[in-house]
């Protein structure tokens, strides 16, 4: 059975930094690439960043600069660093494995200013 789970989301002021993390199972994780998803109230689901499965990695302009995506092959994990925070950067955020239909619950990320 695949597995996702997210977890290090919280409330956070504007400035700060959060670091999520997605456990997964189930998977051959390190033939998968990686993403990192979010989704604000009223808005679709769109794209933070990807980590393929040699580690390139790719980012949304919105988002450049402040985050970073990395993964553990040993213990098939994939990380979201999130640096200066902004109220905008407020969403649930999702992992999942690329091109695919296996998603994580989501963690909440809340950034108040």
């Amino acid at each position: 059975q695949v597995q996702l789970v997210e977890s290090g989301g919280g409330l956070v002021q504007a400035g700060g930094s959060l670091r999520l993390s997605c456990a997964t199972s189930g998977i051959i994780f390190s033939a998968n690439a990686m993403g990192w998803y979010r989704q604000a109230p009223g808005k679709q689901r769109e794209l933070v960043a990807s980590i393929s499965r040699f580690g390139s990695t790719n980012y949304a302009d919105s988002v450049k600069g402040r985050f970073t995506i990395t993964r553990d092959n040993t213990n098939k994990m994939v990380y979201l660093q999130m640096n200066s925070l902004k109220p905008e950067d407020t969403a649930v955020y999702y992992c999942r494995f690329e091109k695919t239909n296996y998603w994580g619950q989501g963690t909440q990320v809340t950034v108040s200013s």
